[in-house]
Order: C-alpha cells, then sequence, then structure tokens
C-alpha cells in the first residue's frame, strides 16, 4: 500500500454541521497534541455516553495522520459497531453519514474474528479493528507475528479498562504507537485512574443543554423513622433519617440490608414504578421502561418478583443464565414487552436501549466510574438535540440509607468537572474503602449473611435532587405561589410522601410462586459450590437413576417444600397465597432438612 487514506485525505471536520460540538472539538485537540507533543504517548478524551464517542475515533486517525491504526474494544459488541462505522458497504458508514468524507478513496477497514481474518486481511488495511480478547492468551497469533511497529495509533474504546495488566501488555507490544483512551469515565470500577493526560473532557452539563444526552434528577427515598434489629440480638431499634443516613455511610452490613430487606425493596419499587407511570403518563410514550441493578443473582429474582406483584412485566439477565435466556430478554425489551429489567452489571459498556427512563438503585457502588456506567444506560436521548423535549429526561432512585448519596454527590460533581477536578478526583475527596467488600457489587451470594434486618420504615418521603443545580429563587417562589394557592404545609407533605402501589393477592401469589424455584436452584447452586460438589456429577445418585447431583438435591428440597404445605408432586401451580407465605417463613429449616437427608443418608 503506497498511499494511506489517513495521510492524503482531509476530513471535513471543524464547521460541520454534522458533527457534534465534541466530536469537533476532540479531532482539534488530538490534531494539536499530535503536532505539537510528539514525544508525549499516551492521552485521555472523556466524554459522556451518547456524545458520539464512536465518530471520534473514527476521526482520530486522521488527526494522527496515521499508516495503520489499530482500535480496540473491550467487548464484541462494541467492536462490531466500531468496525460498521469505517464499513464503507454501510450506507450509515459515519464518514459519509456525517459528510466528513464525501466520496471515495475510504480508509480500508478490516475486523479481527477468530479465523476469519488473516494475515495477509491485516497488510491490506489502514484501520483494524478488534476486541481486548482476541489479543490475550501466550502465543497469540496475532501479537507474536506482527513487527513490533506495525501500528502506529492504537485506540482503547473504554480506555479507562486500559490501566489493566492485558491491555498494558498490547501497548508494550507497538512501543512505538501513539495511544488514546476514550472513556465516558476517567475511573475504573476499582477505583484506578486511567492512563495518560486527559486532553479533551466535554462536561456532562453541556451535553444535557445540547440536547445530546437527558436531563437527570434523582429521587431519594427518606423514610421518617426506620426499624431495625442485628441479628447478635433480639432488641428492636428505631432510628430518625439522620441516623438512616449515618449508618448508611459507616455500616456495611446496614447498607446491604437496605437494598435486600423486603421493606426497603419495595418502596423502591414502588417509586420507580409512580415515577415510570407519571413520565409515561405526561409523554404519552408507553415503551418508556426501568432498569434495575441487583446485588446478586437471587436478589434478582426478589426484585423480579416484587415487580410482578404489582402488574408490571419484569425480566432479569446475568451472566449466570445461557446466552439463550438472556437473548430472549433482550428480544422482548426491543419488542418492548418489558416494563423492568434488571441486572447485576450485565448492561454495560455498548449497551443501547434509549427507553430506558428509570434507573432504580438496589445495589451498592465503591466508587464513581461503575455507577456512572449504571446511569449511563438512561442517558440517551429519545428525540436528538431537543434538551426541552418531555421524553428527553431520566430519574435515579435510590433509598437515603444505601449510601448512594455520596455517589449522586460525586455525579454531580463529575457532570460540570474539567481536567482539573478529574486528575484530583479520590485524592481531593480521600475517600477510604478499607473493606474491599464493603462497597463493592458483588456478582454472587454475599460471603455471609446480613446482620441487619430491617423491620419497617414510616412515612417514606421522595426528595428529588437535579443532577444541574436549581437556581434557588424558583424553588422560593413556587413555595410562596403554593402559599397563596391555600396549600398548607401537611398537604404538601403528603403530596410529596410516596404512596406504595397498590398489589393484588393473586398477582403476589403468582409472583411468589415463580420466584420460588429460582430461589431452590440458586440455594442449590449454592450449596453444591460450599460443598464442592460438581453440579453435573452423579455422586448424590444413590438409586442409580441418572440423575444429575444437581437434580437430586433439587428434588429433595421440593419434596421437604411438598411436604411442609401438604401438596404432591407436580402441585405447586396449586400453592395458595398463604401456603408460599409458610415456605417463606421456614424455607431455610426446609433446606436444611434436605441437606441432612441427601448427604447424611
Amino acid at each position: 500500500m503506497n498511499e494511506h487514506v489517513f495521510q492524503t485525505r482531509q476530513p471535513v471536520v471543524v464547521g460541520n454541521p454534522r458533527l457534534r460540538v465534541p466530536q469537533q472539538l476532540t479531532y482539534q485537540a488530538l490534531q494539536e497534541f499530535a503536532r505539537t507533543q510528539p514525544e508525549e504517548r499516551e492521552v485521555g478524551i472523556v466524554l459522556p455516553v451518547g456524545c458520539g464517542k464512536s465518530g471520534c475515533i473514527t476521526l482520530a486517525p486522521f488527526a494522527f495522520r496515521s499508516a495503520r491504526t489499530l482500535v480496540v474494544a473491550p467487548g464484541v459488541k462494541i467492536a462490531s459497531q466500531l468496525f460498521a462505522d469505517f464499513d464503507a458497504s454501510r450506507a450509515d458508514m459515519f464518514y459519509t453519514k456525517t459528510s466528513t468524507l464525501s466520496s471515495p478513496p475510504f480508509p480500508e477497514p478490516v475486523e479481527i474474528r477468530g479465523t476469519t481474518t488473516n494475515r495477509g486481511d491485516l497488510d491490506e488495511a489502514e484501520v483494524v479493528i478488534t476486541n481486548i480478547q482476541q489479543l490475550q492468551g501466550e502465543g497469540n497469533r496475532w501479537l507474536s507475528s506482527l513487527p513490533s511497529d506495525y501500528f502506529d495509533l492504537i485506540l482503547f474504546d473504554e480506555g479507562h479498562h486500559s490501566v489493566a495488566a492485558t491491555w498494558a501488555d498490547l501497548k508494550a507490544r507497538f512501543p512505538a504507537a501513539r495511544i488514546v483512551n476514550f472513556s465516558a469515565t476517567p475511573l475504573r470500577a476499582d477505583g484506578q485512574r486511567m492512563a495518560g493526560r486527559i486532553v479533551y473532557s466535554y462536561p456532562i452539563y453541556e451535553a444535557m443543554q445540547h440536547g445530546y444526552v437527558k436531563w437527570l434528577k434523582a429521587i431519594q427515598l427518606n423514610p421518617r423513622t426506620l426499624r431495625f434489629i442485628r441479628h447478635e440480638g433480639d432488641q428492636e431499634i428505631e432510628v430518625s433519617l439522620e441516623e438512616v443516613r449515618r449508618l448508611g455511610e459507616q455500616d456495611a452490613d446496614f447498607r446491604r440490608s437496605i437494598v435486600t430487606s423486603k421493606e426497603s425493596l419495595d418502596t423502591i419499587v414502588d417509586a420507580s414504578i409512580r415515577e415510570l407511570d407519571r413520565m409515561r403518563s405526561e409523554t404519552g410514550e408507553g415503551r418508556l421502561k426501568i432498569i434495575a441493578s441487583a446485588l446478586n443473582y437471587l436478589h434478582c429474582s426478589d426484585i423480579v418478583e416484587a415487580y410482578r406483584a404489582r402488574g408490571r412485566r419484569a425480566e432479569y439477565v446475568h451472566s449466570r443464565e445461557d446466552s439463550a435466556a438472556n437473548e430472549r430478554v433482550f428480544r422482548l425489551l426491543d419488542n418492548h414487552e418489558l416494563d423492568v429489567i434488571v441486572q447485576v452489571r450485565k448492561l454495560g459498556e455498548g449497551f443501547d436501549h434509549r427507553y430506558l427512563a428509570v434507573a432504580a438503585v438496589f445495589s451498592i457502588f465503591a466508587n464513581l466510574s461503575p455507577f456512572v456506567q449504571f446511569i449511563g444506560r438512561i442517558m440517551r436521548v429519545i428525540v436528538q438535540d431537543d434538551p426541552a423535549h418531555p421524553l428527553n429526561r431520566g430519574t435515579v432512585i435510590y433509598h437515603a440509607g444505601a449510601n448512594v448519596a455520596s455517589r449522586w454527590s460525586d455525579f454531580q460533581e463529575y457532570s460540570g468537572a474539567d481536567q482539573l477536578f478529574f486528575d484530583a478526583l479520590l485524592p481531593v475527596r480521600q475517600l477510604d474503602f478499607s473493606d474491599p467488600d464493603d462497597l463493592r457489587v458483588v456478582d454472587g451470594l454475599p460471603k455471609t449473611p446480613n446482620t441487619v434486618q430491617v423491620r419497617g420504615q414510616t412515612e417514606v418521603a421522595m426528595e428529588e435532587i437535579p443532577l444541574i443545580g436549581a437556581d434557588d429563587t424558583e424553588a422560593i417562589q413556587a413555595i410562596q405561589t403554593l402559599r397563596e394557592h391555600g396549600y398548607s404545609p401537611e398537604q404538601v407533605r403528603r403530596t410529596m410522601e410516596l404512596q406504595p402501589v397498590p398489589t393484588i393477592r393473586a398477582r403476589v401469589r403468582q409472583a411468589a410462586r415463580l420466584g420460588l424455584d429460582a430461589r431452590v436452584r440458586n440455594e442449590v447452586g449454592r450449596i453444591l459450590g460450599e460443598r464442592h460438589v460438581s453440579h453435573e456429577g452423579h455422586d448424590l445418585d444413590r438409586s442409580r437413576l441418572g440423575r444429575t447431583n444437581f437434580i437430586v438435591l433439587k428434588a429433595a428440597i421440593d419434596k421437604q417444600i411438598n411436604k411442609a404445605v401438604g401438596r404432591r408432586k407436580r402441585e405447586r401451580h396449586e400453592f395458595t397465597r398463604d401456603q408460599l407465605e409458610t415456605i417463606e417463613a421456614r424455607f431455610r429449616e426446609l433446606v436444611e432438612s434436605a441437606v441432612r437427608e441427601v448427604f447424611d443418608a
């Protein structure tokens, strides 16, 4: 290849009305960096979700006048999306869609995907797109066969991952290549900062003002009082809202109990449904949906059951489910046959469903990055470039005792932050999470049971907190208007209190019955895992019926459940609500009886 398109052609960027402001400014920042800082190897670009990051990646090689660029994504889905932007055979290819290049020649792309691509394909390409997994492993066929100067530019999408060992190995393999990390947040989930000096960042508040992302607000659920007991004692403690917040900041068990206890879980469910119903009613858009973040697999099932008991169509996706089960849920979501989708960090980078409008936080976040990743799922606008449109609104809902308020406070700072804030984020706040399990989202069962049990809460008020600060004079005027119209403080207080969503007993029973099987399966998996017994083995099949260990133990638990309520096999559909409540109250006892029967026989 004698001529390189990234070197011979000049894209129309500055002043191009089809490019967004951050895309133009990113290009100019990279062009200036490439021209003036030849000795500096690695830099970062921070753009909020929905601001055209993939377009910036397609333009970046022109800024560096690259001969051959490597574009690396954290997963297959994002890699495929990026390749589509370079693919000239597509009508919506980025260069033609935005008129940055109106005619050929276009840069020659190739995607590394398994064995479908060979070295000859790479030699003819000017941009190589792949996911990091394709470049992992000892003796990787690509890394071992390519010369060290093969790429002169490496672009990392979701660049906050690039401090990880695998990504660092890739950088070292091509030491002469310049590196640009693109991300919506400069921090990884573990708090590590994205590598490289940030040469351009686009504040979220500007993205909101231009209509690139939704305007966001938070609703914090504030109980007037909350009652709980600790397992090491029987004393029931009632505390005020101020103490709820303090405990949420200092007590890991209290935080975990807030998001898992039925009382608090129901409160978050009710508030998110009320908010979704309000948004659907005001906009006339029935496709708006809730996305919920859970702690673990069992928690997913509990949350789904609570939404179903209130007549909402809810499903969950989880890495423990096979791909077919998750794909079925994604189809339901895309076909607008769901009201709620629940997940444990499953719908992250690259997931895009713009009708997600309410983010219900049932999990705990260690720091800003995973929180921003989750909130990013509701940030994509429905109506492009129209900041005032009522559909371009998103709401985050969380309980005061879950210590999510500190993440929202971080997010408020981050929303209008500049480069200095990114450089100083963690040192300035001096966050100290000495217990690694203290706030982390755990994909699995907690290692130890909660030592706090929430018994109830009173008069839950909903406090609205905008992401961008409101003018206080407006609030004062609103209060004065209410007084002039004769509204008393008590009337206003009642209006602001959360009204629970009514449930129908039949729905509660049906949701509990569906949730019971998931709970049994989860218990079976936990018990076999703790005892290091293979799910697919036949050690427990003493009757030699060809049953796996999983089936043997599940059948034993099912038998104990049926026996407890006087039902026979295959009569679960006949369980009454009272019988399901009995099973719930005795569940631990029934499981222990089944374990003794299977393992001690």
